[in-house]
């Protein structure tokens, strides 16, 4: 199968890398909204085109993977997408996914495709988790935590702020409030209790470090509600201590069985990463088959993680399923 990338950067570097390892994918193209002529990928020979010319390619890719930033490129991209191809993104902002999938079913109904949307690891893999828990444990409660790990968002947040040449802020799990909820003891945890946040700050010549430190620690829906410490180091310690995106966390359902509810019972699924991008871009592969089949199959609209059967992620046909992995 042909797979095409809209958008290059991290996330796409890491779509591009996972093809490598399925031996039913090639990368058919790329496209990109820079200069195409600056742009170079790992892959021999495909070509890479002007995000205008996208179209040009409608009839060489069975899925294009959209590889937008997830807050304002995918709410317009990926429906306009999904008219013409069969499309799959990562989209993140979990309160308004409804409002996305709408727009995008829309336009996959309309050009008979099928499109994927919010696949990657939350959400998607432990969106799958989430669910399953919840079926099995239908008496328990949700906890999710991230980390310790990069986010991408709250870090460009603080390079925005004036003075600030570079940063990284990590996503820190309280331990403490992590093993209650393993011991099954249910704890009702407010935000700043489940998470805390730490910056890393490369403040330009002169700046004034204690203002960016304030307009950090009392930024709204980023930082204002956790416990916030904020590190100023060089240029040269970021690079030398920060280069990586590392990631992960944990989907912990605790949950009571029995008739009168005697018994703990605790699911955990548990993720550390290395390089979040990817290991995002390794998810977004393996759901492009599936989104493949489906379309196949005349199954068209938008899906999510929910609606896809585990076997049409994996290149092994049924049988072999069956007899290795069941």
């Amino acid at each position: 199968m042909k797979i095409g990338i809209f958008g290059y950067g991290n996330l796409a570097r890491g779509v591009e890398n996972a093809i490598y390892k399925n031996s039913d994918m090639e990368l058919a193209a790329v496209f990109t909204r820079r200069d195409a002529s600056a742009v170079k990928t790992s892959t021999p020979g495909v070509k890479v085109l002007p995000a205008s010319e996208v179209l040009s390619m409608k009839n060489d890719i069975d899925v294009l993977v959209i590889c937008g930033g997830s807050a304002t490129d995918l709410p317009e991209m990926t429906p306009r997408l999904a008219e013409d191809f069969n499309v799959i993104d990562s989209y993140d902002n979990h309160s308004r996914i409804p409002e996305h999938y709408a727009a995008v079913n829309a336009k996959a109904v309309a050009g008979r495709h099928t499109a994927l949307i919010s696949c990657g690891w939350d959400p998607g893999m432990f969106s799958i988790n989430r669910l399953y828990a919840n079926a099995v444990l239908p008496d328990g409660k949700d906890y999710t935590f991230w980390g310790r790990g990069v986010s991408q968002g709250h870090s460009d947040a603080i390079r925005r702020i004036e003075g600030v040449v570079d940063a990284r802020q990590y996503t820190v799990p309280v331990p403490e409030a992590v093993e209650s909820v393993r011991r099954g003891e249910n704890p009702e945890l407010t935000t700043r209790q489940k998470h805390t946040r730490e910056c890393y700050v490369v403040a330009a010549e002169g700046a004034d470090k204690e203002k960016i430190r304030n307009a950090i620690v009392t930024m709204p829906a980023y930082f204002a509600d956790y416990d916030t410490t904020v590190n100023f180091i060089t240029m040269e310690e970021m690079k030398r201590d920060h280069s990586g995106l590392p990631h992960g966390g944990s989907v912990i359902r605790t949950g009571r069985t029995g008739k009168d509810g005697e018994h703990k019972q605790v699911i955990e699924y548990k993720l550390t990463l290395d390089s979040n991008p990817e290991f995002t871009g390794s998810v977004l592969v393996a759901y492009a088959r599936a989104v493949k089949r489906l379309s196949d199959r005349g199954i068209y609209g938008c899906k999510t993680v929910f609606d896809i059967a585990p076997a049409d992620l994996m290149l092994a046909d049924r049988s072999e399923i069956i007899a290795h992995m069941l």
